[in-house]
């Protein structure tokens, strides 16, 4: 374990632990009740971690507008994962690119948002006609088993 101070306060990382929880929308007055705090401190250093450390994103459910998320994990060639990568990125159905390090036979992860099986094999077949992708396979999460806080608590206390 390392000896170096931690940028966290321990009330930084208690308001962090609440605010992570999943599916939960909380206030600083709620906060400030749970941890016994005085709602300025709280209020002061939710700003400070707000603005630091955390994102704060919506999340559709697609799959109650009748939408699929896929990811394709693509193997590429002849030094082109970056172009191809910046080519999917001017698709409508594409959300993000990363580049991956790990499996040597994946180079990019893309996700995708998709309406059907057809959409699907037809963002399949063009990307796999795409010059240096070497090869495409496709992932879907069909059923959520559980949630977890976005970082673990016992990150958060390593912080």
């Amino acid at each position: 374990m390392s000896s170096s101070k931690s940028i966290l306060s321990l009330i930084d990382k208690k308001i962090l632990k609440i605010l992570l929880e999943p599916n939960g929308k909380i206030t600083s007055d709620m906060i400030a009740e749970k941890l016994n705090l005085p709602r300025s401190t709280v209020q002061r250093r939710r700003l400070m971690l707000e603005k630091r450390f955390l994102q704060h994103n919506y999340t559709l459910k697609l799959e109650e507008l009748g939408f699929r998320r896929i990811e394709f994990l693509i193997s590429t060639e002849h030094g082109k994962t970056v172009p191809i990568a910046q080519d999917l990125l001017k698709r409508d159905e594409v959300v993000y690119v990363g580049r991956s390090v790990g499996a040597h036979t994946i180079d990019l992860k893309v996700e995708l948002i998709i309406k059907d099986s057809a959409e699907l094999l037809e963002l399949l077949e063009l990307v796999k006609g795409m010059p240096g992708v070497r090869d495409v396979e496709w992932t879907e999460i069909v059923k959520v088993v559980g949630r977890k806080k976005s970082i673990p608590i016992g990150i958060i206390d390593r912080m």
